[in-house]
């Protein structure tokens, strides 16, 4: 006599991907809002390194730029190159998390513009920051502000004043380039959203 035995099937393959994953933070297309051009510029120093972007910086609904970074010049004058988004509001007050949905060529370094770490401030440029991992498509990650955190070479004479969120008021995305060598980096960004 031949037995039958017929395969168990477990709960959970039945139930859909989607029902089982969390969105990231909370974010979906529905409660973001298209990017404007008003809110982002970029900069670069003034020791040869250069930007280049499309027709505009926010083309075909996304922000797109190329960053050539030039070696560090002397231990006094360092290059640098940033996309910079000017918050709405010029503040991270009532906020915990950003989501970004971007592509980039290296690490990208998202970093908290304080006025306490910067001109304004101790001039050590330190900001609270925090890495993501270079895409070559695009990926949505989610930040809390309290994964932040102020970079390994902050100066000793820089005080920690912590993340004083009425102190934001821009994010900064740098493509992560040594200082030594400089290079190259392309980094585009289709969405970003700022929530409690």
């Amino acid at each position: 006599m031949l037995i039958r035995i017929l395969p168990v099937l477990v709960l959970s393959s039945l139930i859909p991907f989607s029902v089982m994953a969390e969105p990231s933070c909370g974010f979906t297309k529905n409660n973001t809002t298209p990017l404007n051009d008003n809110n982002w510029r970029y900069a670069t120093d003034p020791h040869g390194s250069t930007a280049s972007i499309k027709t505009a910086l926010l083309h075909e609904e996304q922000v797109w730029i190329a960053f050539n970074r030039v070696p560090r010049v002397d231990a006094k004058n360092n290059s640098w190159v940033e996309l910079i988004y000017d918050l709405v509001n010029k503040t991270l007050a009532g906020q915990s998390s950003i989501m970004l949905e971007y592509k980039s060529s290296t690490d990208l370094v998202v970093k908290l513009s304080q006025q306490d770490y910067g001109a304004q401030g101790d001039k050590s440029y330190a900001h609270y920051q925090y890495i993501l991992p270079a895409q070559t498509h695009w990926q949505t990650k989610c930040i809390n502000l309290s994964d932040f955190s102020r970079p390994n070479w902050t100066p000793t004479s820089s005080v920690d004043k912590g993340i004083i969120k009425e102190h934001v008021g821009a994010v900064y995305l740098v493509p992560d380039l040594k200082d030594a060598v400089g290079g190259k980096a392309v980094v585009a960004v289709k969405n970003i959203s700022i929530r409690p």
